[in-house]
């Protein structure tokens, strides 16, 4: 793969699980992959999973890091192009993502969206920006629209907890929240679970659909005891609506996952992507679960960065630097 932004990134994503997994088992198996490459890091968010197991998939590879809190840390960015900079910004997207590329091999950025312009949002506008100038590899840590690294660790999670031969249920879950979330975590999941051989099932109320471009394929149902019937697998997630861009339409009925709908799936195992809000999303009682995996979905962050991360650094040409030591034995 070039970039690793959406499932379509990928060639073969049963491929991409199934080296995953076997990678797992020999952790460090790559260490000399990455030697004398650099990871840069960029966010313009917060980030607790995706900022440190990408950092450690990096290194595990042999790879050198560098972070850096855009929105805090930098120049403020100016990202419209033909734009006569005299206002606020300082430093356009065309030279910092050139100076970031030539620092570094591949670049992995986090740009949430606004929630106030759905056109804007789906665009892409940041990730394309930076993918547009930087020149190298660019990996989402989460974009307006897509987290493809939390998709690929769910879907390895899934791998790993079914050992039947027919298709798993799979159910996703509106929650409730106390504020307006992004698209971005249930639209990744659905793109990864309508291309994976799973039944898959989206639950949530009226006037919380998602975009149609991610959810062909999935069984749509506004019942949620309905959805939940002999489920395997059940992703709980809050997101706001896309409809009526950003706002959070008025739920009457109880829509968090609980003990006594619990009862109504196969034992299944509960998924969430973190971080939770306890009793208000899902219940306590359920996140500690002995069939919860939501411990194992985030240990499961490190494997999917670090088979991104080794797909990429294969395809790329390897490094010219040499070290003194290699110099002084050609010398010798």
């Amino acid at each position: 793969m070039k970039h690793f932004t959406t499932i379509y990134d990928v060639v073969d994503p049963n491929s991409l699980i199934e080296d995953a997994i076997q990678l797992k088992k020999t952790p460090y198996a790559y260490s000399d992959l990455g030697k004398n490459k650099t990871l840069g890091l960029i966010f313009l968010n917060p980030s607790l999973r995706t900022r440190l197991s990408t950092q450690k998939a990096a290194r595990m590879l042999g790879m050198e890091v560098m972070l850096m809190n855009l929105d805090k840390e930098s120049w403020a960015i100016e990202w419209n192009d033909n734009m006569i900079m005299n206002g606020n910004t300082v430093e356009h997207i065309k030279d910092a993502a050139a100076v970031l590329g030539s620092y570094c091999d591949i670049i992995g950025m986090r740009a949430f969206p606004s929630l106030t312009n759905q056109k804007l949002d789906y665009s892409e506008k940041l990730l394309v920006q930076l993918m547009k100038y930087c020149n190298v590899p660019v990996i989402s840590l989460e974009s307006a629209t897509l987290h493809p690294l939390q998709s690929l660790a769910d879907a390895i999670t899934i791998k790993e907890n079914w050992k039947q031969k027919h298709k798993p249920k799979v159910v996703l879950t509106w929650a409730p929240h106390i504020k307006a979330l992004p698209q971005a975590v249930p639209n990744s999941f659905a793109e990864w679970m309508t291309k994976l051989d799973v039944d898959f099932t989206i639950a949530h109320p009226e006037g919380y659909e998602l975009c149609e471009d991610y959810t062909k394929g999935a069984t749509i149902e506004h019942n949620q005891e309905e959805a939940l019937k002999n489920a395997d697998f059940v992703y709980v997630k809050n997101w706001s609506s896309y409809t009526n861009y950003g706002t959070m339409p008025e739920v009457k009925e109880n829509w968090m996952m609980d003990m006594s709908k619990y009862l109504l799936t196969n034992k299944a195992g509960i998924m969430h992507c973190l971080p939770v809000r306890r009793d208000v999303e899902l219940s306590s009682k359920l996140i500690d679960h002995p069939h919860s995996l939501i411990q194992h979905q985030a240990s499961n962050r490190v494997v999917a960065a670090q088979v991104v991360l080794k797909n990429i650094l294969s395809k790329l040409p390897a490094s010219e630097y040499k070290s003194i030591e290699q110099l002084e034995l050609e010398e010798a």
